[in-house]
């Protein structure tokens, strides 16, 4: 589901999309016309790795026709460049196969891989960075000849999502993502359930309680009882650890941001990157004397309460569809499946997970929660596309020599154009358009709505390394079902925090001072902070 749209592989959310779907066998090179010259017959043989989601004759969730969509569009390059040709490929996104092909500069020219794993790579040379492209026109606009239309002035401006798109940026401040689509969670709930139990779409964390108590006394025909609300391991581990830490540390930000990057602060409005999130654990947040902390899988405890029992399961929608759960949290395309399942016994909604008030506790910031989706395919450009240069050159100077990176970089800008991009995206509805021009299909409004939100103070789980995201994954499930109290996983998720922070603090050497002094000078706006955690250890 989601995530993880995983970037290690997990995305939760990706990993059940991703079941979904018919895959073709991996690294296997398709052609966008089977009438075209062979490869080696073109100039510009550029390598593309789109992800899952518009993989030309495949069928999403078994459903409908093949798609054909980015076949047409590419067939619609190749005419325009006579001399490229366009291959996909999947590939697997494992971060040790990612690992293997960049370092080679072996990989696809272009990759769909979450920024946030560029991330931390950034440094190596493996991705071009995308801004002196960006900021300039895209040139397919341009001779369109209208300077009303998005991208005639820069190619940023062709993009829906702003907030999102260019807070893609690295904390290097350079931008290697191009963000093509969007995906949300909602909760999908059983409208004919609610209806007859007398329930409304909750308002407010208490009401969502309240009504999930209210499922939970519900009998079915057969005798068994309605499971409340269906989420696996990974929706815990991921967006339910960001909504719920934003809802408890966003009145702490005037007194804890401590950075705003200029390129990104406009946008994201505030974000908890790396450095400051490990220079905070040294002042004693996130431990068991931060109490914000400790209520954030507190909170996930009591929700786990109206959850399907096994959290590992990864047949989730079977159990909603069935009418064996009442309410399935789960990503945006699941609305495709069901629109299309004949046989589904009752109308169905979706809403967003309810906020927490200070009945909730006193911590709570009382605002909507925050958007943790966005960026579904991300799509980046690797050193494979400066091939044609000499690979000890900076990566500056092998970006003005390449003219093959002119070709991959021509691709990027032409499936962009709206006329083009809807061929993509209007085949079925699956993620939400980021390109201007392109409308939202109707059954995905709801969640174009829950996108105009404030975005996440931060995405813990792509914030560090894969260990830490793995392990915190292993005994929150073991804490939820049980296994450990909080305690024991307060434990073990410092240790976990703390190998985390050292690891990055070794390998990037962030600027400490820099932070420190920032955190003297944010001193008077956190003195009206009630309940903050007393100063750490060094790690």
């Amino acid at each position: 589901m989601l995530t993880h749209l995983r970037k290690y592989l997990p995305l939760g959310a990706f990993l059940l999309l991703s079941a979904w779907l018919l895959w073709p066998p991996a690294e296997e090179g398709q052609r966008a016309d089977a009438s075209a010259p062979r490869p080696d017959e073109a100039e510009y043989v550029i390598k593309f790795s789109p992800g899952w989601a518009y993989l030309p004759d495949t069928h999403p969730y078994g459903i409908g026709k093949p798609l054909q969509g980015l076949k047409k569009v590419i067939r619609a390059f190749e005419e325009r460049f006579p001399d490229t040709r366009i291959e996909l490929l999947t590939v697997p996104s494992v971060r040790e196969y990612l690992v293997t092909q960049l370092g080679s500069g072996q990989a696809p020219d272009i990759l769909n891989v979450n920024v946030e794993n560029v991330w931390m790579d950034v440094q190596k040379g493996w991705y071009v960075p995308l801004d002196p492209f960006l900021e300039r026109p895209n040139p397919f606009v341009v001779e369109q000849g209208d300077p009303a239309r998005p991208g005639y002035q820069q190619w940023w401006d062709m993009f829906r999502y702003q907030a999102i798109s260019r807070g893609k940026a690295a904390p290097d401040g350079y931008n290697y993502c191009l963000t093509f689509d969007m995906i949300e969670t909602g909760i999908y709930y059983n409208k004919t359930l609610f209806a007859r139990l007398g329930l409304e779409v909750p308002r407010d964390w208490e009401e969502f309680i309240a009504a999930m108590q209210k499922i939970r006394g519900d009998r079915r025909p057969d005798g068994s009882g309605t499971v409340p609300l269906l989420v696996n391991i990974g929706a815990f581990n991921d967006w339910t650890t960001d909504l719920f830490f934003d809802q408890l540390y966003y009145d702490l930000l005037p007194g804890i941001d401590l950075l705003q990057d200029p390129t990104r602060e406009p946008y994201l409005q505030g974000y908890l990157d790396w450095d400051e999130l490990a220079f905070l654990r040294r002042k004693g947040f996130f431990s068991r004397r931060d109490p914000r902390y400790c209520q954030v899988w507190e909170k996930m405890s009591q929700l786990k309460q109206y959850t399907n029992e096994n959290l590992m399961t990864d047949d989730l929608v079977r159990e909603f569809v069935t009418g064996r759960g009442a309410m399935i949290w789960t990503v945006s395309s699941l609305s495709y499946r069901l629109q299309a399942d004949r046989d589904l016994g009752f109308d169905w909604g979706v809403f967003y997970m309810p906020h927490f008030t200070r009945q909730t506790s006193p911590y709570a910031s009382e605002r909507p929660m925050c958007v943790i989706g966005g960026a579904a395919t991300q799509l980046e450009i690797t050193n494979s596309a400066v091939g044609d240069t000499d690979p000890a050159l900076p990566m500056q100077e092998r970006m003005a020599r390449s003219e093959r990176l002119k070709r991959v970089v021509s691709f990027l800008q032409f499936i962009c154009l709206p006329e083009q991009n809807a061929k993509i995206f209007n085949e079925y509805p699956g993620l939400l358009p980021n390109i201007v021009g392109v409308e939202t299909l109707p059954i995905l409004k709801p969640f174009e709505e829950i996108l105009s939100r404030r975005y996440t103070t931060t995405k813990w789980i792509f914030t560090f390394d894969l260990r830490f995201s793995e392990i915190q994954q292993r005994m929150l499930e073991l804490y939820l079902t049980d296994g450990i109290d909080l305690d024991g996983f307060m434990h073990w998720q410092e240790q976990n925090l703390d190998a985390a922070c050292a690891n990055m603090l070794q390998r990037k050497e962030p600027d400490m001072e820099r932070l420190e002094k920032r955190w003297r000078e944010l001193a008077p706006r956190r003195t009206t902070m009630r309940d903050l955690p007393t100063e750490g250890r060094q790690l």
